[in-house]
């Protein structure tokens, strides 16, 4: 219970802190209007009134990376000196079985 009051009030103080500097900007474009209430034999009844509109800022960052040179490495291929190092082996011959279920 204390950690989600403790989350709560850092909210809050960061919604003060981005008011404050400026970095969101809250501006009210049309303002509320409260609806008009009747009370009658058959009930209460309410009509019209109207939610406020705001336009809502908020600042802009722009981070421009740095401009990093890369040079590419460069590997060099020497040709095989001897090919017959690299052949695969030769096929080993069959191995005959003397098992009694072969047919």
């Amino acid at each position: 219970m204390r950690g989600i009051i403790l989350i709560l009030i850092l909210l809050v103080v960061a919604a003060i802190a981005a008011l404050a500097t400026g970095l969101i900007n809250l501006d009210v474009v049309r303002p509320a209007a409260a609806p008009k209430v009747e009370v009658t034999g058959n009930g209460i009844t309410a009509r019209g009134g109207q939610a406020p509109a705001i336009r809502v800022e908020t600042g802009k960052v722009q981070v421009k990376p740095p401009e990093i040179q890369v040079t590419p490495r460069r590997d060099e291929t020497q040709p095989a000196t001897a090919p017959a190092a690299n052949q695969a082996a030769p096929a080993q011959p069959p191995v005959a079985t003397t098992d009694s279920t072969q047919r």
